[in-house]
């Protein structure tokens, strides 16, 4: 066996390895991704809504139509 592929095996190994670890950060950040992103969907949506109702006064107050109540 010669150097080149000695060195392409070593190589294909040791990318296996490194793949591997990584794959492990991976899954631990996506389960956490997963089990906060409930969360931060609600929020935005609160935010969403909030930032809509906002703009709706807005408008309304511009241009000159009346809120209706409990809006």
């Amino acid at each position: 066996m010669t150097a080149r592929w000695s060195a392409l095996l070593l190589g294909v190994l040791y990318g296996s390895v490194h793949f591997k670890s990584l794959q492990k950060k991976e899954n631990a950040f996506r389960e956490e991704e997963a089990r906060l992103a409930p969360a931060r969907q609600k929020l935005a949506a609160e935010l969403k809504s909030k930032a809509n109702r906002e703009e709706m006064l807005y408008l309304a107050k511009e241009s000159g139509v009346p809120v209706p109540p409990g809006f």
